[in-house]
């Protein structure tokens, strides 16, 4: 039985409202709000990026339950942000917990479905019989450039999952994807803020493969909403997950735990999985939940997810890492050009 052996998250303790970026740029904050379901996002420190957050969800995934790093087979992160062009941000996690140099790793890149990509590649390890226990992480200091509607919830996250088949605390029973070529949103080598297609981005992206995915899985598992106590689906905006959640016959209230996005914004890589995780604080064994992530270009991975005893057990301790709501407790609060200097947006010069 493959799944999650243990599970932890990171949140920067700091955060922009709406009007902040509104006094700068104008608009209207009420309209921006409601138009969007986003009041405020987090924002990395000045010495936080995707891979120091990726070690810190990897760290607090281990206070919950010892693994041995050294069957600790393949550390794989998801990320648009790595900090090295050339240089892998996994190896880095890798030798944060002491995991090298038994291990496989890699980066991976598909927009905002990366660190879903990588949960995937370690359940093949783990069935195969590879390795026993694999990481897969979704980090992003998520890139919005001034002005542009991406400033308003592109944020900083990241969520770590460690995945094998020795009591895991939640089965992964099946999953799939969709994908197609679809160009919504993309970064060229050497730019330092994405562009993002207009027209593409809702329905021919988002909408076109979380509905692929979605209705691919219920087709291969004869399942459908009712089978499930919970949804999560990746996380733009607060708008789109509830459009889709309603299309797709889910209801507010399966979706409504994992909605994380209102508070932090959009973590990219780490947007679905951070919703999934804020979902396993609260979940009971039994209880099934459904995640289907997006990644533009374009894609989807969809999971069938089912709590066990094993979250009630005794080698699992929820409460020694922070949960998402603790994350998300007493932000603090920065104007314009604090964060544009934490975001590297002004720099100085010597």
């Amino acid at each position: 039985m493959t799944g999650i052996m243990t599970y932890g998250v990171y949140i920067p303790r700091y955060r922009i409202k709406i009007e902040e970026i509104t006094k700068v740029w104008g608009g209207n904050p009420d309209e921006i709000r409601n138009g969007l379901g986003v009041f405020e996002k987090s924002v990395p420190d000045l010495d936080e990026d995707a891979a120091t957050i990726a070690v810190e969800a990897a760290r607090n995934a281990l206070m919950r339950r010892h693994l041995s790093p050294h069957e600790i087979g393949a550390v794989y992160v998801g990320s648009e942000s790595h900090p090295y062009a050339v240089k892998p941000t996994a190896c880095t996690v890798g030798e944060a917990i002491s995991a090298t140099p038994m291990m496989t790793a890699a980066d991976y890149e598909f927009a905002c479905k990366a660190g879903t990509a990588a949960i995937q590649t370690c359940m093949g390890l783990v069935k195969s019989g590879m390795i026993k226990y694999g990481l897969a992480i979704g980090s992003d200091v998520s890139q919005g450039a001034p002005s542009d509607a991406l400033e308003y919830t592109a944020a900083a996250g990241g969520a770590a999952f460690f995945i094998g088949n020795d009591d895991p605390i939640a089965a992964i029973h099946h999953t799939c994807s969709y994908t197609t070529d679809t160009p919504d949103f993309w970064r060229r080598e050497g730019q330092d803020y994405p562009r993002h297609g207009g027209r593409f981005t809702g329905e021919p992206g988002y909408f076109r493969h979380v509905q692929g995915a979605v209705n691919r899985i219920f087709q291969e598992t004869g399942k459908s909403p009712k089978d499930y106590t919970y949804a999560v689906f990746h996380q733009p905006n607060a708008k789109f997950p509830q459009r889709v959640a309603k299309i797709l016959g889910f209801s507010p209230e399966q979706i409504k735990p994992g909605l994380v996005v209102p508070h932090l914004g959009n973590t990219y890589s780490g947007s679905s999985m951070i919703g999934l995780a804020a979902t396993l604080d609260i979940a009971k064994p039994g209880e099934r939940i459904f995640v289907c992530s997006f990644g533009s270009g374009a894609g989807s991975d969809a999971f069938d997810i089912e709590v066990t005893d094993a979250i009630e057990g005794p080698d699992f301790k929820l409460s020694a890492g922070p949960s998402v709501q603790d994350l998300l407790k007493n932000p603090v609060y920065l104007e314009y050009a604090l964060y544009a200097k934490h975001k590297g947006k002004i720099v100085m010069q010597r």
